[in-house]
């Protein structure tokens, strides 16, 4: 059996999510020819996964890439997304053709520095055990000072792969939370310095 024939073949659907583009748009890349689909007997249309490398680009890799995939979100309502996270970066490294060594996921905000999923995380790069870690958004992994992680990640050779190159849409909610949070933390810090200025001058 040849390459092409064993090749795995997406549903239309498993497309869109891997590529980032809309059902409506994959009607009309097929109506343009734009992508090259396969028509089974029953009338159901499929992709093969070499339109995925072709449109995204992605050069068959030399050597095994080993990848951890790391989803977060900030609150509990929101674990739908988290698992829509998850399935779409584990669509993305099966197309890249990366050996998924673990999936890491937190709930927590951006702010928080001891997530469990982030630890275990950095445990895999100091050890040398993978090869890049694959987000959604970089603020997935830090809302702030990702340039200092990403500095960190490079000294260990693993390098980091944001899927999606915009921001969430509820990035903005998220940034009011945190910044509540920092305007929080500080209050509280400044009504603890007060309270011990008092105690000193009793």
């Amino acid at each position: 059996m040849s390459n092409k024939e064993s090749e795995k073949l997406l549903k239309p659907r498993e497309f869109c999510d891997i590529i980032g583009i809309s059902y409506q748009t994959f009607k009309k890349w097929v109506r343009k020819g734009k992508v090259h689909v396969v028509r089974l007997p029953s009338r159901r249309l499929r992709v093969p996964y070499s339109e995925v490398e072709r449109i995204l680009g992605i050069k068959p890799e030399t050597r095994e890439v080993r990848a951890v995939i790391y989803a977060c979100v900030s609150s509990s309502d929101q674990k739908s997304d988290l698992e829509r996270q998850i399935q779409y970066l584990t669509q993305y490294c099966s197309a890249k053709g990366y050996r998924v060594i673990d999936v890491l996921s937190d709930v927590a905000g951006g702010l928080k520095t001891n997530r469990r999923g982030l630890l275990k995380l950095f445990n895999y790069a100091v050890g040398r055990k993978i090869d890049v870690v694959v987000v959604t958004y970089k603020d997935r992994l830090t809302r702030f000072g990702f340039e200092y992680l990403e500095y960190f990640f490079r000294q260990f050779g693993v390098g980091m792969k944001m899927v999606y190159g915009g921001e969430p849409k509820d990035i903005y909610q998220e940034l009011v939370e945190d910044l509540i949070a920092i305007v929080t933390s500080f209050a509280g810090k400044l009504y603890g310095m007060r309270s011990h200025k008092k105690k000193e001058a009793r």
